[in-house]
């Protein structure tokens, strides 16, 4: 390999090395990293050597392309996208960086000129841990969609040193282990120590004049620094790298050099602990008042830091800040970085001593809203006490925003104190509560939901005094997935099938899949159709198998609920119905029904008590079913342990039957629905979310429904909701509950289940019992359908053929067209 000499005499990578495309020059990238970035040599290079090298091999392509777009917005003065969001849930990089770029085959070619194998380094990469659920996912989904679209963007959030938690199975039960995903290196972040952001707590507020205006000053006690980490994010096939920045804390003095020499050493220290928890993990657990105050840190810490961060660019080429909305359009990702509102306002009037009316036009013309939730527990809210300790300037500030919004609202709506009540965002009954919810709607200029019929609901139920004091600022943006990742990614048979078919132009353009429908009578093409899901199948089998020691049969109907553990999800409406099936075969020898092979996943909170039962008791189902001789193969359980982007990526495409029967009127959106749809599964499920949107565009035939409607859910709990009349009047719902209360699963411990079986007899929130039979009923259609090989073919590809509405491409269309008003530029 032929090298330039540095100034130092050491040798290093010319640019053509640095962003060859070709194998040959590939390779001798890789080896120069792996000799002079890891001080390997083959011989002893690990296998995370190998990876850590390819990885560095392949950033060099990224960054490019991204010092070529960071140029280009510079030069141009681009409108910037910033996506503020708690999580983003962006998957292992290596394989989707590859396909990005498009140079996987020439990667391949390259490391096989070097005896290694690029799917075994694909799938050594960790996950990086920065996020655990759909928010964080379809964050990552828009952050690809907004570069394959060549829209200037940056995904501002937060550097977890541990993801959520590692999940792992012991005896039945979910334990939680840390997350350490940093442990190897993460060659795809470049730190940014001269980026850095100090970041106020605590303390207490002063008053002074200054030039005969008002002014107040912070006067804080305590300060943390915000660094600065980057990751390139690549669009599919375009020169367009965009950015994600990640900010860790840091105290703002790591070493106490005095109490070190007085022999404090935990007090020398003692500072940079306290000041670099607040970016440890995600999500910790706020049960506890510790807990919530450092939730609140990281929000305020996080958006604080994109704030600075964008004034910092912002003056680089503008000199007043009167056009900062017209440089920056602000989304925020759910109610998580809703404090971005009081944050800029004190940045505008504070620092920069803007008067309040203007900071204000400003403020609310640069953000915009994003609701994910129709549970009014999950619409963010902070004890007002707790606040003013962290936060004070800021309780302050939306005092101030609510005074004078409130009396806006009294001049609209005259006498109306309960309406007045409902928007104000301090809570005032009993304890008083800051409500992040509404903070966002007032300092936003226009407000989305993720579905139809959640954002419908939203205007109906949750912010409906919010839409009818502003309803030219709700709109309804319907979620929407990256085929990259969950396609081309994920499932290359059933691509490369595709793209044999019908072009490759639908990675793009994932309308152009309504191609597919004229294929869904070829025999030829449904026989292909057929072999790309059972060798998927097969994959899933087999990594079962390593991770939970359950063997299953490839051949089975797979019918696979995996998401976020949570009551509303309804995940042991789905263990009912094992427990109905195992019961008939137990019941009836003779009985042959269609074999299913049932698999779980997800993760439950660790404070989410019930949840974690829910768990232990889909495993103790499986502990009985899966060796009880009567069910002679026909039935098998598994649960997959530490669900997550990675593993994700091998059960979407093997998936059969996509389990989406949350609680009409429950769920926002959804979109493993989605990422099911278009890996070929059909869905059973109720009206909620994005089901509803998905039925009407694969059509009622192709899509299994059950279930009350949101609006019957509401009247059966208007009128008195009796679950344990519905156990009572059904025979096998009565059987199966009272199996799970004798002890029949938990024999070492009979009454493990009670708080379960009293919830659903007492309670039953979430209309288990008013569904069962109706979703019993629709799986035994499933069932019958699954017979008819060629029938159940074609309905699998007409699913896939009519899902082009969502993908994240036209999510972010709408978003970029309606909302922030931003137009591509083109590298």
């Amino acid at each position: 390999m032929k090298q330039e000499t540095s100034p130092a005499g050491l040798p290093r990578q010319s640019d053509a090395t640095r962003t060859s495309l070709d194998p040959a020059q590939i390779a001798d990238a890789f080896q120069d990293n792996l000799n002079y970035l890891l001080g390997r040599f083959p011989a002893i290079a690990s296998r995370n050597d190998n990876y850590l090298a390819l990885a560095y091999t392949v950033r060099d392509r990224l960054l490019h392309r991204w010092i070529k777009s960071a140029q280009t917005y510079m030069d141009r003065q681009s409108r910037t996208v910033c996506y503020l969001s708690a999580e983003f849930l962006m998957g292992p990089q290596l394989g989707n960086n590859l396909i990005n770029l498009g140079i996987e085959s020439q990667v391949r070619q390259a490391m096989q000129s070097l005896g290694l194998n690029l799917d075994d380094l694909i799938e050594h990469e960790e996950e990086p841990g920065l996020g655990n659920g759909g928010l964080g996912r379809l964050a990552a989904c828009y952050l690809d969609s907004l570069a394959t679209l060549e829209v200037p963007s940056i995904g501002y959030g937060i550097r977890y040193e541990f993801g959520i938690f590692e999940q792992k199975i012991r005896n039945g039960w979910q334990v939680e282990m840390t997350d350490k995903w940093l442990r190897f290196g993460h060659p795809w972040e470049i730190a940014r120590p001269e980026i850095v952001h100090e970041v106020k707590f605590g303390g207490h507020t002063e008053s002074y004049e200054e030039n005969g205006a008002y002014r107040v000053r912070w006067i804080p006690n305590e300060v943390v620094c915000g660094m600065a980490y980057d990751m390139p994010v690549p669009g599919y096939q375009v020169n367009t790298v965009n950015l994600l920045r990640l900010w860790k804390a840091e105290a703002a003095e790591s070493f106490d050099f005095a109490a070190f020499n007085q022999g404090d050493y935990y007090r020398a220290v003692m500072k940079k602990m306290s000041s670099e928890n607040i970016t440890k993990v995600l999500y910790p657990n706020d049960e506890s008042l510790q807990g919530k105050r450092l939730r609140l840190q990281q929000q305020f810490f996080f958006v604080s830091c994109a704030l600075q961060d964008m004034l910092r660019l912002y003056f680089q080429r503008n000199k007043r800040l009167d056009l900062f909305h017209e440089k920056f359009c602000v989304q925020l990702n759910d109610t998580h970085p809703a404090i971005a509102v009081a944050e800029l306002m004190r940045l505008l009037v504070d620092e920069h001593c803007m008067p309040w009316e203007p900071a204000w036009e400003i403020t609310r013309k640069t953000f915009g809203y994003t609701n994910h939730t129709l549970l009014p527990e999950a619409l963010e809210h902070w004890g007002v006490p707790l606040f003013s300790s962290v936060l004070p300037r800021h309780l302050e500030i939306i005092y101030e925003i609510n005074r004078r919004f409130l009396d806006e609202v009294r001049l609209r709506f005259p006498g109306d104190d309960d309406r007045i009540s409902r928007m104000s965002l301090i809570d005032e009954g009993g304890e008083r509560y800051v409500r992040m919810a509404n903070l966002a709607c007032v300092g936003s200029s226009a407000i989305n939901g993720v579905a139809r019929l959640h954002s419908d609901l939203l205007k109906e139920g949750v912010l409906r005094d919010f839409h009818d004091f502003s309803p030219e600022k709700f709109q309804n943006k319907t979620n929407g997935v990256t085929p990259r990742r969950f396609m081309l990614l994920s499932n290359p048979g059933l691509a490369a099938l595709i793209s044999r078919s019908v072009g490759p132009g639908w990675v793009k353009n994932l309308d152009e899949l309504k191609n597919l429908e004229k294929f869904a009578d070829d025999a030829q093409f449904c026989r292909e159709w057929r072999e790309v899901k059972l060798e998927n199948k097969r994959r899933l089998a087999a990594l079962l198998k390593e991770r939970s020691g359950i063997t299953v049969n490839p051949d089975t109907l797979f019918d696979i609920q995996v998401k976020r553990l949570h009551e509303y999800k309804r995940q042991h409406l789905n263990a009912l119905f094992i427990i109905t099936l195992y019961n008939r075969l137990r019941h009836n020898p003779g009985l042959r029904i269609t074999p299913r092979t049932f698999v779980f996943g997800g993760k439950a909170a660790p404070g989410y008590h019930m949840a974690k039962l829910i768990i232990k008791l889909i495993n103790s189902i499986a502990e009985v079913v899966n060796h009880d001789p009567a069910v002679k193969g026909q039935l098998k359980v598994a649960f997959f342990p530490n669900f997550n982007v990675k593993n994700a990526q091998h059960i979407y495409p093997a998936a059969d039957l996509s389990e989406q029967i949350s609680t009409a009127g429950k769920e926002a959106s959804g979109t493993g629905n989605m990422k099911f749809a278009l890996n070929g599964a059909l869905t059973i499920g109720t009206l909620d979310g994005a089901n509803v949107e998905i039925r009407e565009h694969v059509g009622a035939e192709n899509f299994f429904l059950f279930g009350l409607t949101e609006s019957e859910v509401a009247q059966t709990k208007a009128h008195g909701y009796r679950p344990w009349e519905y156990c009572a009047t059904n025979d096998e719902l009565r059987e199966v509950i009272e199996q799970i209360r004798d002890g029949f699963f938990s024999p070492d411990q009979p009454d493990r289940f009670h708080p379960l079986v009293n919830s659903l007899l007492q309670r039953d929130d979430y209309l288990l019992f008013a569904d069962y039979a109706a979703y019993v009923a629709c799986q035994d259609r499933v069932s019958a359908a699954y017979q008819d090989t060629k029938s159940w073919t074609r309905m699998s590809i007409l699913n896939v053929a009519r899902m082009g509405y969502f993908s994240s491409d036209r999510s972010i269309r709408e978003y970029c067209e309606e909302i922030w008003k931003v137009q591509p530029v083109t590298i």
